[in-house]
Protein backbone atom coordinates (compact mmCIF):
# COMPACT_ATOMS: atom_id res chain seq x y z
CA UNK A 1 0.00 0.00 0.00
CA UNK A 2 1.17 3.07 -0.90
CA UNK A 3 1.98 6.15 1.68
CA UNK A 4 -1.21 7.55 -0.11
CA UNK A 5 -3.39 5.10 0.24
CA UNK A 6 -6.61 5.57 2.53
CA UNK A 7 -6.73 3.11 5.93
CA UNK A 8 -9.95 2.96 5.72
CA UNK A 9 -10.51 5.52 8.88
CA UNK A 10 -9.51 9.00 6.66
CA UNK A 11 -6.26 8.21 7.96
CA UNK A 12 -3.55 7.88 5.02
CA UNK A 13 -0.44 5.24 6.16
CA UNK A 14 1.70 7.52 6.41
CA UNK A 15 -0.52 9.48 8.81
CA UNK A 16 -0.73 6.18 10.39
CA UNK A 17 3.04 5.33 10.40
CA UNK A 18 3.68 8.35 11.89
CA UNK A 19 0.98 8.32 14.50
CA UNK A 20 2.21 4.97 15.73
CA UNK A 21 5.77 6.63 15.75
CA UNK A 22 4.50 9.70 18.43
CA UNK A 23 2.55 7.09 20.51
CA UNK A 24 5.52 4.68 21.10
CA UNK A 25 7.56 8.01 22.36
CA UNK A 26 5.18 8.95 24.40
CA UNK A 27 4.11 5.52 25.85
CA UNK A 28 8.73 5.12 25.96
CA UNK A 29 8.88 8.88 27.90
CA UNK A 30 5.54 8.21 29.99
CA UNK A 31 7.18 6.26 32.62
CA UNK A 32 9.92 9.12 33.16
CA UNK A 33 6.98 11.19 34.84
CA UNK A 34 6.64 8.16 37.65
CA UNK A 35 10.29 7.91 37.67
CA UNK A 36 10.67 11.70 38.91
CA UNK A 37 7.56 11.78 40.97
CA UNK A 38 9.14 9.13 42.72
CA UNK A 39 12.46 10.35 42.59
CA UNK A 40 10.30 13.59 44.27
CA UNK A 41 8.06 11.69 47.14
CA UNK A 42 11.15 11.56 49.46
CA UNK A 43 11.09 15.21 50.19
CA UNK A 44 7.85 16.53 48.44
CA UNK A 45 3.94 16.15 49.30
CA UNK A 46 2.28 14.17 46.69
CA UNK A 47 -0.13 17.19 46.55
CA UNK A 48 2.53 19.57 45.75
CA UNK A 49 4.23 17.25 43.30
CA UNK A 50 1.04 17.04 41.51
CA UNK A 51 0.43 20.98 41.77
CA UNK A 52 4.13 20.91 39.94
CA UNK A 53 2.84 18.68 37.07
CA UNK A 54 -0.57 20.82 36.41
CA UNK A 55 1.73 24.35 36.64
CA UNK A 56 4.13 23.12 34.31
CA UNK A 57 1.32 21.36 31.68
CA UNK A 58 -0.46 24.64 32.13
CA UNK A 59 2.44 26.49 31.18
CA UNK A 60 3.49 24.22 28.17
CA UNK A 61 -0.25 24.65 26.80
CA UNK A 62 -0.87 28.37 27.37
CA UNK A 63 1.49 29.54 24.12
CA UNK A 64 -0.69 26.78 21.99
CA UNK A 65 -4.23 27.78 23.07
CA UNK A 66 -3.34 31.74 22.89
CA UNK A 67 -1.81 30.99 19.30
CA UNK A 68 -5.08 28.89 18.29
CA UNK A 69 -7.30 32.27 19.79
CA UNK A 70 -10.20 30.19 21.37
CA UNK A 71 -8.87 30.11 25.07
CA UNK A 72 -12.19 31.76 26.35
CA UNK A 73 -14.45 29.38 23.89
CA UNK A 74 -15.97 28.27 27.31
CA UNK A 75 -19.43 28.35 28.73
CA UNK A 76 -19.65 28.43 32.83
CA UNK A 77 -21.29 25.30 32.16
CA UNK A 78 -18.46 23.58 30.07
CA UNK A 79 -15.99 25.11 32.91
CA UNK A 80 -18.12 23.40 35.85
CA UNK A 81 -17.35 20.37 34.00
CA UNK A 82 -13.80 20.71 33.59
CA UNK A 83 -13.98 21.93 37.34
CA UNK A 84 -15.03 17.83 38.46
CA UNK A 85 -12.47 16.72 35.94
CA UNK A 86 -9.94 18.70 37.73
CA UNK A 87 -10.49 17.45 40.85
CA UNK A 88 -11.55 13.67 39.57
CA UNK A 89 -7.86 13.93 38.19
CA UNK A 90 -6.22 15.77 40.84
CA UNK A 91 -7.76 12.97 42.96
CA UNK A 92 -6.20 10.35 40.50
CA UNK A 93 -2.96 11.49 40.40
CA UNK A 94 -2.46 11.95 44.20
CA UNK A 95 -3.18 8.45 45.15
CA UNK A 96 -0.68 7.16 41.96
CA UNK A 97 2.30 9.63 43.44
CA UNK A 98 1.37 8.78 46.54
CA UNK A 99 1.86 4.90 46.00
CA UNK A 100 5.14 5.36 44.38
CA UNK A 101 6.54 5.93 47.57
CA UNK A 102 5.52 2.89 49.07
CA UNK A 103 5.61 0.62 45.94
CA UNK A 104 7.66 -0.33 42.94
CA UNK A 105 7.41 2.21 39.47
CA UNK A 106 6.45 -0.94 37.55
CA UNK A 107 4.00 -2.58 39.97
CA UNK A 108 1.82 0.40 40.08
CA UNK A 109 1.58 1.07 36.50
CA UNK A 110 0.96 -2.18 36.01
CA UNK A 111 -2.03 -2.37 38.73
CA UNK A 112 -3.20 1.04 37.31
CA UNK A 113 -3.35 -0.36 33.76
CA UNK A 114 -6.96 -2.14 34.89
CA UNK A 115 -8.11 1.29 33.99
CA UNK A 116 -9.22 0.47 30.32
CA UNK A 117 -11.09 -2.80 31.95
CA UNK A 118 -12.88 -0.34 34.75
CA UNK A 119 -13.74 1.95 31.73
CA UNK A 120 -15.38 -0.57 29.96
CA UNK A 121 -17.85 -1.66 32.40
CA UNK A 122 -18.71 1.69 33.57
CA UNK A 123 -19.66 2.39 30.02
CA UNK A 124 -21.75 -0.44 29.59
CA UNK A 125 -23.39 0.62 32.58
CA UNK A 126 -24.01 3.96 32.85
CA UNK A 127 -23.72 4.73 28.67
CA UNK A 128 -25.51 1.54 27.64
CA UNK A 129 -22.66 0.62 25.60
CA UNK A 130 -23.26 -2.98 24.70
CA UNK A 131 -20.65 -5.41 26.06
CA UNK A 132 -20.68 -9.18 25.28
CA UNK A 133 -19.98 -12.21 27.78
CA UNK A 134 -16.51 -12.66 26.22
CA UNK A 135 -15.46 -8.83 26.87
CA UNK A 136 -17.13 -9.34 30.34
CA UNK A 137 -14.64 -12.24 30.62
CA UNK A 138 -11.65 -10.75 30.10
CA UNK A 139 -12.26 -8.23 32.23
CA UNK A 140 -12.93 -10.88 35.18
CA UNK A 141 -9.48 -12.24 33.97
CA UNK A 142 -7.62 -9.01 33.94
CA UNK A 143 -8.96 -8.19 37.44
CA UNK A 144 -7.47 -11.30 38.54
CA UNK A 145 -3.99 -10.87 37.07
CA UNK A 146 -4.38 -7.31 39.16
CA UNK A 147 -4.63 -9.45 42.18
CA UNK A 148 -1.86 -11.13 41.32
CA UNK A 149 0.39 -7.77 41.80
CA UNK A 150 -1.78 -6.66 44.72
CA UNK A 151 -2.01 -9.24 46.65
CA UNK A 152 2.11 -9.73 47.41
CA UNK A 153 2.09 -5.70 47.70
CA UNK A 154 -0.74 -5.48 49.89
CA UNK A 155 1.06 -7.66 52.67
CA UNK A 156 4.26 -5.51 52.25
CA UNK A 157 2.33 -1.80 52.29
CA UNK A 158 -1.12 -2.74 53.10
CA UNK A 159 -4.13 -0.92 51.89
CA UNK A 160 -1.67 1.90 49.38
CA UNK A 161 -1.18 -1.29 47.06
CA UNK A 162 -5.13 -0.58 46.41
CA UNK A 163 -4.74 3.29 45.45
CA UNK A 164 -3.73 2.66 41.65
CA UNK A 165 -7.07 1.30 41.07
CA UNK A 166 -8.31 4.08 42.93
CA UNK A 167 -6.50 6.80 40.40
CA UNK A 168 -7.89 4.06 37.44
CA UNK A 169 -11.43 4.80 38.60
CA UNK A 170 -10.94 8.34 38.62
CA UNK A 171 -9.69 8.05 35.02
CA UNK A 172 -12.30 6.02 33.90
CA UNK A 173 -15.08 8.47 35.13
CA UNK A 174 -12.92 11.48 33.40
CA UNK A 175 -12.86 9.33 30.19
CA UNK A 176 -16.26 9.21 30.04
CA UNK A 177 -16.81 12.43 30.81
CA UNK A 178 -14.21 13.23 27.58
CA UNK A 179 -16.42 11.88 25.49
CA UNK A 180 -19.50 14.31 26.31
CA UNK A 181 -17.24 17.25 25.96
CA UNK A 182 -14.69 16.33 23.08
CA UNK A 183 -17.23 16.61 20.46
CA UNK A 184 -17.78 20.39 20.81
CA UNK A 185 -14.19 21.60 22.37
CA UNK A 186 -10.64 21.99 21.46
CA UNK A 187 -8.63 19.16 23.04
CA UNK A 188 -6.27 21.90 23.80
CA UNK A 189 -8.76 24.16 25.46
CA UNK A 190 -10.00 21.27 27.54
CA UNK A 191 -6.59 20.33 28.94
CA UNK A 192 -5.55 23.60 29.85
CA UNK A 193 -8.85 24.03 31.87
CA UNK A 194 -8.57 20.98 33.67
CA UNK A 195 -4.77 22.25 34.33
CA UNK A 196 -5.87 25.27 35.85
CA UNK A 197 -8.47 23.76 38.18
CA UNK A 198 -6.65 20.87 39.16
CA UNK A 199 -3.65 23.47 40.04
CA UNK A 200 -6.42 25.58 42.05
CA UNK A 201 -7.41 22.79 43.65
CA UNK A 202 -3.83 21.97 45.10
CA UNK A 203 -3.58 24.79 46.04
CA UNK A 204 -6.36 24.46 48.35
CA UNK A 205 -5.73 21.26 49.84
CA UNK A 206 -2.29 22.62 50.52
CA UNK A 207 -3.14 25.79 52.39
CA UNK A 208 -5.51 23.18 54.06
CA UNK A 209 -2.93 21.02 55.00
CA UNK A 210 -0.29 23.56 55.89
CA UNK A 211 1.64 22.14 59.20
CA UNK A 212 -0.62 19.16 59.31
CA UNK A 213 2.66 17.03 59.19
CA UNK A 214 0.92 15.11 56.36
CA UNK A 215 3.23 13.53 53.65
CA UNK A 216 0.68 13.90 51.46
CA UNK A 217 -0.64 17.57 51.79
CA UNK A 218 1.75 19.33 53.75
CA UNK A 219 3.65 21.33 51.46
CA UNK A 220 7.71 21.93 52.16
CA UNK A 221 10.04 24.07 50.48
CA UNK A 222 12.22 22.13 47.53
CA UNK A 223 15.58 21.84 47.80
CA UNK A 224 17.70 22.36 44.35
CA UNK A 225 17.16 18.92 43.82
CA UNK A 226 13.40 18.27 44.29
CA UNK A 227 13.22 21.55 41.88
CA UNK A 228 14.78 19.62 38.92
CA UNK A 229 12.77 16.66 39.96
CA UNK A 230 9.18 18.79 40.33
CA UNK A 231 10.35 20.35 36.51
CA UNK A 232 11.17 16.68 35.44
CA UNK A 233 7.99 15.79 36.50
CA UNK A 234 5.84 18.56 34.65
CA UNK A 235 8.10 18.39 31.44
CA UNK A 236 7.88 15.26 30.84
CA UNK A 237 4.15 15.27 31.20
CA UNK A 238 3.84 17.71 28.66
CA UNK A 239 6.29 16.01 26.05
CA UNK A 240 4.15 13.04 26.65
CA UNK A 241 1.02 14.41 26.63
CA UNK A 242 1.36 17.11 23.29
CA UNK A 243 2.90 13.57 21.55
CA UNK A 244 0.02 12.03 22.73
CA UNK A 245 -2.22 14.13 21.22
CA UNK A 246 -1.07 14.52 18.10
CA UNK A 247 -0.56 10.51 17.47
CA UNK A 248 -4.16 10.48 18.10
CA UNK A 249 -4.67 13.14 15.04
CA UNK A 250 -2.91 11.17 13.01
CA UNK A 251 -3.93 7.71 13.79
CA UNK A 252 -7.39 5.85 15.05
CA UNK A 253 -7.42 5.36 18.82
CA UNK A 254 -7.99 1.65 17.97
CA UNK A 255 -4.57 1.05 16.30
CA UNK A 256 -2.98 3.45 18.81
CA UNK A 257 -4.22 1.72 21.81
CA UNK A 258 -2.07 -1.74 22.07
CA UNK A 259 0.96 0.70 21.88
CA UNK A 260 -0.44 1.97 25.28
CA UNK A 261 0.51 -1.42 27.26
CA UNK A 262 4.29 -0.64 26.44
CA UNK A 263 4.63 1.53 28.87
CA UNK A 264 5.06 -1.15 31.31
CA UNK A 265 7.57 -2.75 29.35
CA UNK A 266 9.11 0.65 29.42
CA UNK A 267 8.42 1.37 33.39
CA UNK A 268 10.08 -1.77 34.09
CA UNK A 269 13.20 -0.75 32.05
CA UNK A 270 13.37 2.39 33.79
CA UNK A 271 12.97 1.46 37.41
CA UNK A 272 15.33 -1.29 37.04
CA UNK A 273 17.96 1.54 35.92
CA UNK A 274 17.23 3.86 38.66
CA UNK A 275 16.40 2.05 41.48
CA UNK A 276 16.79 -1.71 40.48
CA UNK A 277 13.59 -2.74 41.00
CA UNK A 278 12.17 -5.34 39.20
CA UNK A 279 9.10 -7.59 39.20
CA UNK A 280 9.30 -11.20 40.45
CA UNK A 281 7.47 -14.02 38.63
CA UNK A 282 4.07 -13.84 40.03
CA UNK A 283 4.02 -10.21 39.42
CA UNK A 284 5.29 -10.83 35.78
CA UNK A 285 2.80 -13.40 35.47
CA UNK A 286 0.14 -10.62 36.45
CA UNK A 287 1.47 -8.17 34.29
CA UNK A 288 1.16 -10.51 31.69
CA UNK A 289 -2.31 -11.41 32.24
CA UNK A 290 -3.64 -7.82 32.43
CA UNK A 291 -1.94 -6.77 28.76
CA UNK A 292 -3.72 -9.98 27.16
CA UNK A 293 -6.82 -9.04 28.51
CA UNK A 294 -6.46 -5.39 27.62
CA UNK A 295 -5.37 -6.30 24.17
CA UNK A 296 -8.26 -9.13 23.83
CA UNK A 297 -10.31 -6.10 24.86
CA UNK A 298 -8.88 -3.98 22.38
CA UNK A 299 -9.61 -6.43 19.44
CA UNK A 300 -12.97 -6.88 20.57
CA UNK A 301 -13.78 -3.40 19.77
CA UNK A 302 -12.28 -2.95 17.36
CA UNK A 303 -13.76 -5.60 15.47
CA UNK A 304 -17.44 -4.88 16.75
CA UNK A 305 -17.24 -1.03 17.54
CA UNK A 306 -17.29 2.68 15.85
CA UNK A 307 -15.77 3.90 18.61
CA UNK A 308 -13.80 1.59 21.47
CA UNK A 309 -15.04 2.28 25.28
CA UNK A 310 -11.83 2.26 26.09
CA UNK A 311 -10.52 4.68 24.09
CA UNK A 312 -8.79 7.00 26.52
CA UNK A 313 -7.55 9.46 23.62
CA UNK A 314 -6.58 12.96 25.05
CA UNK A 315 -6.94 11.76 28.36
CA UNK A 316 -4.40 12.82 30.90
CA UNK A 317 -3.30 9.43 32.79
CA UNK A 318 -1.89 9.01 36.08
CA UNK A 319 1.28 10.50 36.69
Amino acid sequence: MSSNAATGTGNTSSEVMMGLILMFVSVLLSPLIDIFSKLAITTIPSAEITAARFAVQALCMLPIVLWRRNLTDITWRQSFFHAIRGAIITVSMISFVTTLKYMAVADAIAIFFVEPIILTILSSIFLKEKIGWRRYTACGVGFFGAILIIQPSFQEVGYVALLPVVSAVCIAISAMMNRALAQREDPWVMQFHMGLWGLLICAILLHLGHGSGSDVLDPVMPDARAWLYLLGVGVTAAIAGIFGVYAYRAAPASTLAPLQYFEIVSATAFAWLVFGDFPNALKWLGISIIMGSGFYIIWRERSFASRPVSDTSGETRAP
